[in-house]
């Protein structure tokens, strides 16, 4: 394993976290140097038998969606309804800066593993957890207990509501927005908790909810509502009062072109040889060109629809915001993402070639994150970490045999 590097280099982060939204608020901080610890029942996170798998992958430790959402960390397969688990958990506690979650509200209360049992072992500990609906500490929610997935946040928080043609047809957010808006969040307040602690000693719960996370980024659907009593509908691609903003239909296929406001309106019109658009009552201002737009975009799209993508490319690129709707191989094909290291390769376990997954977008220049290591097979560490907790290879072979661990 490559050793860390990057700002958060040091910090120690207790993972007991499946799925998507917790592992992705671990993920991130991991990406930057953080010795993230994955601590998994002993059958694993249900997501390692998430697919897409490898063709030639037999051994089959885990698939791209756990690959992508778990990399840079250490796995340690832990019984923790098993006294002797709990008791190793409890020592791991001691020495971490952060422990992330995101089991059902009160699983771990119960299991006396909660945040009150935890900061009692370490009063600087910053304990996050990342729900549905939050916990107790933010609000209690009447909807505490529900479960959730990413397309439930999404129509409870938004953006499900303005997405889509129209209102009989809403459509989520592609990807797991619902969960990985949440890691985000997540990981954020992890990290301001971080800083109060370092300062004063005294760390704090950080309740996260991913409903409050897709709501916190509908601005259009809480101004349009607050100041107009107006609840926004689908409008497709545009965003209301902006136009042109959204897709047009080329000689190929659709692209994304957006030139709302005068200058880039006046540079479009020149562009496609149609200067008199500029001056142009139906076009005159933005408010008119959102009035007219779908005379507007008819009038484009008789120039557009005569040009391929590659043609208006060249046109469009650089001087008016434009992009072809990419697929993922134009996606791998593309110099942006490579010179931006976007899709750095790991290795993965059973297969002879290596995976790509998704970069660190956050570049520091100073101490950048990194995709250092392929995400870990389960109880991969375990015998490392419980050698660092000063255990011996007999004891360590009794944990095993009593069922508190597994290892690999």
């Amino acid at each position: 394993m490559q050793a860390a590097t990057g700002a958060l280099k040091g910090l120690r982060i207790l993972d007991l976290t499946h799925a998507l939204a917790g592992p992705f608020c671990s993920q991130i901080l991991a990406d930057h140097g953080a010795d993230v610890l994955k601590i998994e029942p002993l059958e694993g996170d249900f997501f390692r038998r998430m697919g897409p798998f490898r063709d030639d992958d037999q051994m089959r430790h885990f698939g791209g969606l756990f690959q992508s959402c778990n990399r840079n960390k250490r796995s340690m397969a832990l019984n923790l309804k098993h006294p002797e688990g709990k008791a190793l958990l409890m020592d791991l506690v001691k020495d971490a800066d952060a422990l992330v979650e995101n089991y059902r509200a009160g699983v771990l209360d119960k299991m006396g593993l909660g945040y009150d049992a935890l900061k009692a072992i370490k009063p600087s500990l910053v304990y996050t957890s990342v729900r549905g609906f939050g916990d107790k500490a933010g609000g209690e929610s009447p909807y505490m207990q529900w479960p959730s997935f990413d397309i439930v946040a999404q129509a409870m928080g938004g953006w499900m509501g303005i997405t889509g043609e129209d209102a009989q047809h809403p459509v989520k957010v592609g990807g797991g927005a619902g969960d990985t808006v949440a890691g985000l969040f997540a990981a954020f307040g992890t990290m301001t908790a971080l800083w109060h602690a370092r300062s004063t000693g005294v760390g704090q719960y950080v309740d996260v909810a991913m409903t409050d996370s897709i709501l916190a980024l509908s601005e259009m659907v809480v101004s349009q509502y607050s100041y107009r009593g107006v609840s926004p509908v689908p409008v497709g691609n545009g965003i209301p009062g902006l136009a042109p903003f959204g897709t047009v239909r080329v000689k190929d296929g659709v692209i994304a072109l957006a030139a709302p406001h005068n200058p880039q309106f006046r540079e479009l019109s020149l562009i496609i040889g149609m200067p008199e658009l500029i001056n142009d009552p139906r076009f005159a201002d933005e408010g008119l060109r959102w009035e007219n737009n779908a005379a507007l975009i008819a009038t484009i799209e008789s120039f557009t629809t005569t040009r391929t993508k590659l043609e208006l490319r060249e046109l469009f690129g650089g001087k008016v915001p434009f992009s072809p709707i990419y697929n993922a191989q134009e996606i791998f094909e593309d110099p942006h993402f490579a010179v931006r290291n976007m899709l750095p390769e790991v290795e993965h376990p059973g297969s002879e070639r290596p995976v790509s997954v998704p970069g660190v977008p956050v570049k520091l220049s100073q101490t950048p994150g990194q995709v250092r290591h392929r995400a870990p097979m389960l109880g991969e560490h375990t015998r490392e970490v419980l050698k660092s907790l000063g255990r011996s290879e007999a004891q360590i072979a009794g944990l095993i045999e009593a069922g508190a661990v597994s290892a690999q």
